[in-house]
C-alpha cells in the first residue's frame, strides 16, 4: 500500500497538474544544441490595438492569430463592459464596432487593466467622450506606475480626471464637446502618443502632436483605414495631424509574430552552443526592430527572409545561429525606443561579450511593470557579472567564459513577465541552478513560453 501511495505521490508532482500548481520553476541544465523552427504568437501591441480600433468601426472586425494572453483579455473584457459584441476563440476574434462614440453602459462601471500599461493608456483615450462617470482600475503593478503622462494632454480635450497622486485608480469624466489640441509627446512613450491619437477621431477639427520617435502602430492602422491623419518626419521628431470625425471601416486582420516574445528565442540562440533556430512572419516594423540592430552589432547572427509587408507592417522569417565572439557596445541611445522591452535580454548577450558595453537614458526602464533597469543590474550581479548602474544608464563587464555554477533565486519582482523570462533566459545559457517564482507571470504577455523554451530542449522541473 505503501508503495501504492509512493507511487502515486510521484506521478502527481510529475503531473501537469501539479507544474500548474507550483509557483515557481527550477533550471538546473543549460539547453543542449539544437537546430529547429517555430511560430511565436501574435503582436500584443497590435493585438490591443486592434480591437480597440475595431470597437470604434461601423460594422464587424475579424482577427485570428490574436495573443491570447491576459494582457489582450482584459482589453476584450473592458470592451464588453462598455457594451461591445466581442466573440472570441483560439482560432478567431469578432468585434461588431459601436462606432465613434458610441458605447453603451450603465453608470458607475469599474474597467479593470489588469498588468497592461498599453490597455490602461490607450483606452482612456477613447473614454473623453464618455456620458458617465468611469472608473478605471488595475492590478498592483500596474496601479504603481505614472498615468499623469497621460491624463495632463487628455485633459486638454476637455475630459477631467480624478486620480491618485497620478497613478491608478482613476475616475474618468467625458466631454459632451471635446476640442483638438496641441501636444508634444517628449517622452518617446507610444501610449501616449496613441491614447491622444485614439482621442482625436471623434473630435471635430485638427489635432497635432509633435511626438518623439517610438513605435508607430497605430499610425500604420490609421493609414491602413485611410483615416485622415498626415505624418511628417523630421530628425527628432514626427509630426502627426488628424482629422477626426470620420466614420471607421471594419479590419480583418491576422496579427504576426510578436518581435518581443520571439527575442527570448533569438538571444537564447545567440548565448547556446552549435545551435540554429527558424521563427516564422515575425513583426519586424522598424520601430520595434532595436534588439535586431543593436545584437547585430554585438556579433550575433540574425539574418531576415521572406520580407512582405501586410497592412503597413514588415513581416519576416528570422533565422538565428550562435555566436561564439560576441562584442561589446557602446549602445546609440537612439535605438533605446525600438528596443525597450528587450533591453534585460540585451543585458545578457552583454554579460557574455569580450569588453564593457554601455547604455544610456534608460530611464524609461523603470517605468515599465517593475524597474527593470535596477532589476537588470540586480540579475547580472546574482550571476557575478560586474555592473555599475545609475538612474538612466548600466555599464556591464562582460565575462566571454561566463558559466554560473552556484544557486539562484528570483523573485519580488512585481511579477514582471519579462524578468520571469529573461532569467529563463540567463539559466538556459549560463548554468547554475535557479529557482525563479511567479511562473503564472507569463499569462500576462506570453502564455505559451515554457511550453515553447522545453519543445527546443529545455528540461524545466517544479
Amino acid at each position: 500500500m505503501r508503495r501504492q501511495n509512493h507511487s502515486i505521490l510521484v506521478n502527481f508532482f510529475k503531473s501537469e497538474q501539479y507544474f500548474k500548481m507550483s509557483k515557481f520553476i527550477k533550471i538546473n541544465h543549460t539547453i543542449k544544441p539544437f537546430n529547429k523552427e517555430i511560430s511565436i504568437e501574435g503582436d500584443k501591441s497590435l493585438s490591443i490595438r486592434w480591437a480597440l480600433i475595431a470597437s470604434q468601426a461601423n460594422g464587424k472586425s475579424k482577427s485570428t492569430n490574436l495573443l491570447q494572453s491576459e494582457d489582450v483579455m482584459s482589453t476584450l473584457e473592458c470592451l464588453k463592459k462598455l457594451g461591445v459584441k466581442v466573440t472570441n476563440s483560439k482560432y478567431k476574434c469578432e468585434i461588431i464596432g459601436a462606432g465613434l462614440n458610441g458605447f453603451k453602459y450603465n453608470k458607475n462601471i469599474i474597467l479593470n487593466a489588469g498588468n497592461s500599461g498599453t490597455l490602461g493608456r490607450l483606452i482612456m483615450g477613447l473614454l473623453v467622450h464618455s456620458k458617465t462617470r468611469i472608473k478605471l482600475i488595475g492590478d498592483k503593478s500596474l496601479s504603481k506606475r505614472d498615468f499623469l503622462r497621460v491624463t495632463k494632454p487628455l485633459k486638454k480635450f476637455g475630459a477631467k480626471f480624478i486620480t491618485n497622486s497620478g497613478k491608478l485608480p482613476i475616475i474618468i469624466e467625458g466631454t459632451n464637446s471635446p476640442k483638438a489640441i496641441r501636444y508634444n509627446e517628449t517622452k518617446g512613450s507610444a501610449q501616449c502618443k496613441s491614447a491622444v491619437m485614439l482621442a482625436s477621431l471623434n473630435t471635430k477639427g485638427q489635432t497635432l502632436i509633435n511626438a518623439k520617435k517610438s513605435r508607430d502602430h497605430s499610425e500604420l492602422l490609421f493609414k491602413h483605414l485611410n483615416l485622415p491623419i498626415k505624418i511628417t518626419k523630421e530628425k527628432k521628431i514626427d509630426i502627426i495631424k488628424i482629422n477626426g470625425g470620420n466614420k471607421i471601416r471594419p479590419l480583418n486582420y491576422k496579427i504576426p509574430a510578436d518581435i518581443s516574445s520571439t527575442s527570448f528565442f533569438i538571444v537564447l540562440t545567440a548565448l547556446s552552443q552549435n545551435s540554429k533556430l527558424k521563427i516564422k512572419n515575425v513583426n519586424i516594423n522598424p520601430s520595434r526592430v532595436g534588439i535586431i540592430k543593436i545584437l547585430n552589432m554585438m556579433g550575433v547572427k540574425i539574418i531576415l527572409k521572406n520580407i512582405k509587408f501586410y497592412k503597413g507592417e514588415k513581416i519576416a522569417d528570422l533565422y538565428v545561429k550562435s555566436s561564439k565572439n560576441l562584442k561589446s557596445i557602446n549602445c546609440p541611445s537612439g535605438l533605446n525606443s525600438a528596443a525597450i522591452d528587450e533591453f534585460l535580454l540585451i543585458f545578457l548577450v552583454a554579460a557574455k561579450a569580450k569588453g564593457v558595453s554601455f547604455f544610456k537614458s534608460l530611464s524609461e526602464l523603470n517605468q515599465k511593470e517593475s524597474p527593470r533597469l535596477l532589476w537588470g543590474s540586480k540579475i547580472l550581479n546574482k550571476i557575478g557579472i560586474k555592473n555599475i548602474v545609475t538612474k538612466d544608464s548600466i555599464k556591464i563587464y562582460g565575462n566571454p567564459n561566463l558559466k554560473i555554477k552556484k544557486k539562484i533565486i528570483i523573485k519580488d519582482f512585481l511579477k514582471d513577465h519579462r524578468i520571469f523570462m529573461a532569467s529563463s533566459i540567463a539559466a538556459l545559457s549560463f548554468g547554475g541552478e535557479w529557482k525563479i517564482y511567479d511562473k503564472e507571470s507569463i499569462k500576462t504577455s506570453f502564455p505559451s513560453f515554457i511550453k515553447k523554451i522545453s519543445y527546443l530542449g529545455a528540461r524545466i522541473s517544479n
